[in-house]
């Protein structure tokens, strides 16, 4: 099984992960401060990191800077309820793999895990806005043009591409439906037909791909 070390000073939260994630993900160890949490990862050598941010002695932020210097092949995932734009640049500089906001649902959460233990890199919907309006590079600032797009990805169409961007963006089928004016349902459907060219399982995994590719 893919092992954890769960880094979070509330004990509920702690106690939910541990069950939402324990059918194909261990927590082999947790931790409630930052202190604990470099002393835990020394010991147990995880797959993958789960860190707050908010701890009481040490920033995750922090910690995650600290572990990446012990071994620049951790692999830490930012799991925050925090959204300023310094929080997500000071941890994509510190060397987190992904920044995942905790309203993030359980079947995305595990999919994000084993991606980032497989090496990919995730970003939350939520702060894509703030990395591109910074054009910090971390995610490429480039648009493709029309030409390579239908050369590259010819099996959706432009509206679907429209519809993909916003999918990127965080936005509800509600919301893509207001942004196009279109209906609801059609933006459902517009969605489902995304995921089932992109060959993958639902939205986020979308939204993934599409950020991995340069699609938007």
């Amino acid at each position: 099984m893919l092992k954890v070390l769960l880094v979070e000073d509330q004990k509920l939260m702690r106690v939910g992960l541990k069950s939402l994630l324990e059918n194909d993900i261990e927590i082999i160890s947790e931790a409630q401060s930052g202190k604990e949490a470099l002393d835990n990862f020394r010991m147990s050598r995880p797959d993958v990191v789960l860190m707050d941010i908010g701890l009481p002695d040490i920033s995750g932020i922090e910690v995650t800077k600290r572990i990446l210097e012990a071994d620049k092949n951790a692999k830490v995932i930012i799991l925050t309820s925090h959204l300023s734009e310094q929080d997500v640049m000071n941890a994509l500089h510190a060397g987190a793999c992904a920044y995942v906001m905790k309203d993030t649902s359980t079947d995305a959460l595990r999919m994000i895990i084993k991606t980032i233990k497989d090496g990919a890199m995730w970003l939350d919907p939520q702060v894509v806005p703030i990395l591109r309006e910074k054009n910090c590079g971390v995610i490429p600032a480039r648009q493709m043009s029309r030409a390579m797009f239908k050369e590259q990805h010819a099996n959706l169409t432009a509206r679907e591409y429209e519809v993909l961007k916003l999918v990127v963006d965080g936005k509800s089928n509600n919301e893509i439906a207001q942004e196009l004016t279109i209906s609801e349902h059609t933006a459902k459907a517009h969605v489902c037909n995304i995921i089932q060219k992109l060959v993958v399982d639902d939205r986020t995994q979308a939204a993934v791909k599409a950020l991995k590719e340069g699609l938007v």
